[in-house]
């Protein structure tokens, strides 16, 4: 039976019952509410715009954002956003969903801490990121009602949200710092670690092999 929180319906799919165990299996509370609410945020702040979104797609581009964090997907070598792009592809390649599907996820989900450029895509991609700002950054709440904020939040509530979501972003990525250059990750490090060394893309550019 299909669930429905603040006017928006969860499919009654066997993907997306997929995707929510799956999730709930590896993620703890605290990313799985926030996925949760990541996917609801999307769909009203898309619809507010006047978006058409694939719900499940949405739904999988929402749950498996953070799922680079956790430690079942996480790798040691690249950005979290692309472990949790990587296992978002090969879940919806396996569930049958197509090539230009599941590249579309994976695009949402490897640019959702890349600012602006996500509006400019596929309503798939940029909903995503509308979520993710909704839901850690507070944008976009004037897309709401505030019936429809106290539905999620009750639904999903965020219990120390802010403290908590920062806490697992340094945990998923502490030991990666340098996957953390040239985005907003480094925020995050350099909060929790004082020694933590940024790089500096001037001093790469004068310090790189060309003679000039």
């Amino acid at each position: 039976m299909s669930e429905t929180i603040a006017g928006v319906t969860i499919p009654d799919t066997a993907l997306v019952r997929d995707a929510t165990s799956l999730v709930r299996d590896t993620a703890d509370e605290t990313i799985f509410h926030h996925s949760r609410r990541v996917f609801l945020w999307g769909m009203l702040t898309s619809k507010a715009r006047g978006m058409e979104v694939d719900p499940e797609l949405a739904y999988v581009g929402g749950l498996f954002h953070d799922l680079g964090l956790t430690s079942a997907y996480r790798s040691t070598h690249r950005r979290f956003e692309i472990d949790g792009a990587e296992a978002a592809y090969t879940f919806l390649r396996d569930h049958g969903r197509s090539e230009q599907e599941a590249r579309a996820v994976w695009l949402a989900i490897a640019l959702h801490t890349t600012p602006e450029v996500p509006m400019y895509l596929a309503a798939e991609i940029a909903v995503v990121t509308l979520g993710v700002e909704t839901d850690v950054l507070g944008f976009h709440l004037d897309d709401l009602t505030e019936e429809q904020r106290t539905e999620v939040t009750a639904a999903h509530p965020r219990p120390d949200f802010k403290e908590k979501i920062l806490r697992a972003f340094y945990d998923g990525m502490a030991d990666r710092p340098e996957t953390t250059f040239g985005t907003m990750n480094d925020d995050v490090l350099s909060h929790f670690d004082p020694s933590f060394q940024r790089k500096n893309f001037v001093d790469i550019i004068k310090s790189s092999a060309w003679p000039e």
